[in-house]
């Protein structure tokens, strides 16, 4: 491993960490304004399914901050409790997103699709890469670097998944936001700040899958190092 290369990765950790910091002080802001009609997040996401003609999908509350997330096999829209009960902008903003899988899911989008067919292949390997990583650094050193190999295909898999989110991810923003402007959910002061929010929310995804990237890079110029050696 490089010193550039571990320069680079200490920079997308600082990056991620700042992201982090941002995202969640925008939403603690936000989660403080009210939304001018007053809908709570489950109504928000009620009303969406409901005006995007989806009547199979079930609104619930979960545990844990920023939890929210879309599940496309049991079909429900799972909120946090800070966006399931609140009648703020963020919380708009939060249901409106996760009713954009919804909508992606109902329409067959294609980055979607291929994301859920990904799925049960990086849960295997996200299982058991780390330990395949580090036995074949170590095995590296020692001349054999086949193992090492076996786990950058393995992390190339968790890197693709991460490619293909960014595209899910801001699609699902993009028909929020389409819709929280038509609709007038959000007036004309709030969807500014909605569209701030997820903005920031996709930032996330962005900083992640490219900090993935790197992390595979490395392991790629190590293993190309190794076979030098050899």
């Amino acid at each position: 491993m490089t010193p550039g290369i571990m320069l680079v990765s200490l920079v997308f950790v600082l990056i991620s960490v700042g992201v982090s910091l941002v995202l969640k002080g925008k939403f603690s802001r936000y989660a403080k304004i009210p939304l001018s009609n007053g809908l709570t997040g489950r109504q928000v996401a009620e009303k969406m399914l409901r005006e995007n003609g989806i009547t199979d999908v079930t609104v619930t509350s979960v545990q844990g901050f920023l939890s929210d997330h879309y599940n496309p096999i049991n079909k429900t829209i799972n909120l946090s409790p800070e966006v399931y009960g609140s009648s703020s902008i963020a919380a708009a903003a939060v249901a409106a997103h996760e009713c954009g899988h919804a909508v992606q899911h109902a329409r067959a989008y294609s980055w979607l699709m291929m994301r859920s067919r990904l799925v049960p292949i990086v849960q295997f390997s996200s299982g058991i890469i780390n330990i395949v990583l580090l036995i074949g650094v170590i095995m590296a050193f020692s001349g054999n670097n086949f193992l090492l190999l076996v786990g950058i295909i393995l992390l190339s898999l968790t890197v693709l998944f991460s490619l293909i989110t960014l595209p899910v991810e801001f699609d699902a923003s993009r028909r929020a936001l389409q819709w929280l402007n038509q609709t007038n959910v959000t007036s004309a002061g709030e969807y500014p700040k909605a569209k701030d929010a997820l903005t920031w929310a996709a930032m996330t995804y962005l900083v992640a899958a490219l900090a993935a990237l790197v992390n595979l890079v490395q392991y790629i110029l190590l293993y190309l190092g190794s076979r030098d050696r050899n």
